[in-house]
């Protein structure tokens, strides 16, 4: 007789969890990724650095979910092998060598990391279409949470982000002994579409 309402309780509990689960399971769906797309910069440095380059990757995401209602969520994920130096100011073959090193042990190593992930944890409204995003992002293993501005224009979420690579457990590739070196900052930009 003791346990019945106790039991009842939890049947209700359960079944309130799954009202709430699935609201946000209707309510989220597809990014297009064929259409979205994240863009990322790559600044050199050093004594000599008129000498090197600037690299513009392109980082095609590979799914994801946003969710407008009852509760604002977005996740996505890049696989690392996908990302491709775009630099139109390098021949193909230096594109490649650039690619090769970016994918290797030394900075991304795909074989061993093979994901980019972020999961937002909390959207704050700062206007119309606009909000300030947090969330967690893996990169190389290591998870940090970051926050960034996103705008809604033309059915598209923009906006961009920057972030050190040192904070992730990747060290800046340096060459020449140092005169020429990649910076530790990155800019990120992304534009996303959910998919209709």
């Amino acid at each position: 007789m003791g346990t019945r309402p106790l039991v009842s309780r939890s049947v209700l509990i359960a079944a309130a969890f799954a009202t709430v689960v699935s609201a946000v399971t209707v309510d989220a769906g597809p990014v297009d990724v064929q259409h979205s797309k994240l863009t990322v910069f790559v600044y050199k440095s050093g004594m000599f650095s008129a000498f090197a380059d600037n690299h513009v990757i392109s980082a095609p995401i590979a799914s994801g979910t946003i969710a407008t209602t009852p509760s604002p969520a977005i996740e996505l994920v890049v696989n690392t092998t996908d990302l491709v130096p775009l630099d139109p100011d390098l021949d193909q073959a230096k594109r490649g060598e650039v690619r090769t090193r970016m994918l290797g042990a030394d900075v991304l190593d795909t074989a061993r990391f093979p994901t980019i992930k972020f999961v937002s944890t909390a959207i704050e409204s700062t206007g119309a279409g606009r909000w300030n995003v947090s969330g967690s992002l893996t990169i190389h293993g290591v998870t940090r949470v970051v926050t960034f501005p996103v705008v809604l224009s033309d059915g598209r979420y923009r906006g961009e982000t920057r972030l050190r690579q040192t904070d992730f457990g990747i060290k800046p590739i340096r060459i020449a002994g140092g005169t020429v070196s990649v910076k530790d900052e990155l800019k990120i930009e992304f534009d996303i579409v959910e998919a209709k």
